[in-house]
């Protein structure tokens, strides 16, 4: 069961199981910890892991005050503050991967390792003009099920819409009653725009592997690549047949993977 747990100044819901080496789990735009749930139900028996709902996402309120990385980086600080944790694995994607290199520029003691799905150093002109059509597209959707049908083209496989796969993710959004406000998701949205760490990304010391999906259109492997090459010693790998949310697509091969590097580096002290 989750709980709100005091962070800093705000009360951030989270979710932890099982039992190991600590593992912090960073969503991206809207998610929850629910985007989650393959890597809560499928690493427990291995490892301790904390999921958390972002500032302005399901559980966690959007105070009121400007919102930037920086700031939901201390976010993730404080999650693992609040919750005992001295040094955790750090996973996140898309928005959150962003979140994830903040937090280890600014709080490199409280990270052990860092997995970064579908991540940039700075959005490129076709993100950002994506970023801004998403924006859009959030107020100008007829319906929260047109929205997310839209939304979805760019971030799951072919494959998954024609599966079922996508229909099914989209039930779940639709049932969640945490629902996130319109303009909750365009602040979120809007940090990351402008955001850039091409600068300081040869600063993170910690173990990271780059993940990128061959199919993304969005977090395109020559963008994630660019991360992998401004951070000393980073691994590349593309999953080449994968979009932009394999941990979700294909979480058996994804969490095999991430599982085997953060056994490579170690559970730390």
């Amino acid at each position: 069961m989750g709980q709100h747990v005091r962070a800093g100044e705000l009360e951030i819901w989270t979710e932890e199981v099982g039992r190991g080496p600590d593992v912090l789990l960073i969503g991206g735009l809207g998610d929850t910890v629910e985007s989650w749930q393959f890597q809560l139900d499928g690493l427990a028996d291995r490892y301790h892991l904390i999921a958390f709902d972002n500032r302005g996402a399901g559980r966690t309120a959007m105070p009121d005050g400007p919102v930037s990385v920086e700031v939901m980086a201390d976010d993730a600080a404080d999650v693992l503050r609040a919750t005992g944790v001295a040094s955790a694995h750090v996973a996140g994607f898309s928005g959150g991967s962003i979140i994830a290199q903040e937090l280890a520029l600014r709080h490199g003691e409280l990270v052990r390792s860092l997995v970064l799905q579908s991540t940039w150093p700075v959005m490129d002109a076709y993100l950002r003009s994506w970023a801004r059509f998403v924006h859009w597209l959030v107020e100008a959707a007829p319906s929260e099920r047109a929205f997310l049908e839209n939304f979805f083209l760019d971030i799951y496989t072919a494959r998954a819409h024609n599966n079922g796969t996508v229909e099914k993710f989209i039930e779940e959004v639709l049932a969640f009653p945490h629902k996130q406000s319109t303009e909750d998701l365009r602040r979120f949205l809007d940090a990351f725009i402008d955001h850039d760490t091409t600068d300081r990304l040869p600063q993170i010391a910690a173990p990271t592997l780059v993940l990128a999906g061959g199919l993304d259109p969005t977090a395109r492997p020559q963008l994630c690549r660019a991360v992998a090459d401004l951070i000393p010693n980073a691994v590349f790998e593309v999953l080449e047949q994968e979009s932009h949310q394999p941990f979700q697509e294909v979480p058996e091969e994804w969490n095999s993977r991430v599982d085997a590097f953060w056994r490579n580096v170690g559970p730390g002290s």
